[in-house]
């Protein structure tokens, strides 16, 4: 992903979005309302990821909103352009906004790291629809979210093996060489998914900034390994541009990647280069795990749902439950969570162990791009 960004055009959009919550709670002093955040990237390269994210917990406030519910219920929108450098300049306000008891998100693991302390620090509930870094819920790591961080997804520990094995189903002696785009999502899938390869089967590897616009380096040694199985684990601005290089210089192998590149924009970025790309992620869409909400999705928000979009719901109705319970503050949402026992949007149950991980993780789904669409094709087993 492009970590290029505009610092202080974040900051301002988040305290504008702050502000309006706040002027609209004084003016509403009759109705008793509570927040919660979305925090994901929402301009940039990455920004599909977080906008696909935010509808989703737009449709979910919106439902429940529409009840009248004797809690209403606001949405602050915090722009972390999915970049760790710009989660720190965004994180700090959030916290101290106590308005906000619960946060769905952040989106990535490197923007997770690094909001992290002000969110622990201040008792602020999270629960990530996407963030698979597995240092997040690892006690011994300094990157550790106990007690607030939660997520719904598995992690890069599930991810990877099943990328290993999905990665070279066209072909009957694989050679795989691996790219990492050097963030922590993308260096620990790349290990994971190295772990995960049979015997003899890796040719080489590579890391390149998650900036990269010229992978010519790259691509001279991944011709000079003779592989037929590129893996690519970073997000999908670069994987775009790699899988282009890639084809202008003659590769005929297969592509792949994880559920960083998981998303339309690869594909219209990509063009015809994007068709047959194989890739795993940690989700099922909504049309395939719930269709009757899909269609309600299309109905409510005009458009069809996005990646991510069923655990985006799930987890702000985690959130609406509670509140619904009585859950107003950041410590009874928190206790709330750690006792939580439900179903996600696919009908599969849904709980936290101790360090935040859903007890009943997701299955990693395969897709493949046809005709310039991503098309989930099964559950990768390994």
């Amino acid at each position: 992903m492009k970590k290029s960004f505009n610092v202080a055009a974040a900051i301002a959009a988040a305290g504008a979005l702050i502000l309006g919550v706040t002027a609209a709670t004084t003016a509403s002093a009759a109705v008793k309302e509570v927040t919660i955040a979305y925090q994901g990237p929402l301009t940039g390269d990455a920004a599909q990821t977080g906008i696909d994210e935010l509808n989703a917990v737009k449709y979910a406030i919106k439902k429940y909103n529409a009840t009248n519910p004797a809690v209403k219920v606001n949405l602050v929108a915090i722009d972390d352009q999915g970049a760790g450098a710009v989660a720190l300049t965004v994180a700090p306000g959030a916290a101290a906004n106590k308005k906000i008891i619960a946060i769905v998100g952040p989106a990535f693991s490197g923007a997770t790291i690094a909001s992290l302390p002000y969110y622990k620090a201040g008792r602020l509930p999270m629960i990530s629809p996407s963030a698979t870094n597995v240092t997040l819920t690892n006690p011994k790591s300094v990157n550790y979210g106990y007690p607030v961080f939660h997520r719904v997804p598995s992690t890069d520990a599930f991810q990877g093996p099943a990328l290993a094995v999905w990665a070279v189903q066209n072909q009957k002696s694989p050679k795989v060489y691996i790219v990492d785009d050097k963030s922590p999502y993308g260096t620990g899938l790349a290990a994971f998914t190295k772990k995960g390869l049979a015997a003899g089967t890796w040719a080489g590897s590579d890391s390149t900034p998650d900036d990269t616009k010229d992978f010519s380096a790259t691509i001279i040694k991944i011709k000079a390994s003779g592989t037929n199985v590129v893996i690519y684990t970073g997000y999908y601005s670069q994987a775009a541009i790699l899988i282009k290089q890639l084809r202008t210089a003659g590769y005929t192998g297969d592509y792949a990647a994880g559920d960083g590149v998981l998303s339309q924009s690869f594909i219209d970025n990509a063009g015809k280069d994007a068709e047959g790309a194989l890739m795993v992620a940690p989700t099922i869409p909504l049309a395939v795990g719930n269709p009757e909400m899909e269609a309600d999705y299309v109905k409510l928000m005009g458009e069809a749902s996005g990646e991510y979009s069923g655990e985006t719901i799930t987890i702000t109705n985690v959130f609406l439950e509670g509140i619904k319970a009585g859950k107003l503050t950041r410590s009874a949402m928190l206790n709330w969570i750690n006792g939580y026992h439900g179903t996600t949007f696919a009908g599969t149950k849904l709980s936290f162990d101790r360090n935040g991980d859903n007890n009943g993780a997701a299955a990693i789904g395969g897709f493949i791009v046809k005709s310039g669409k991503n098309v989930a094709v099964k559950a990768v087993k390994w």
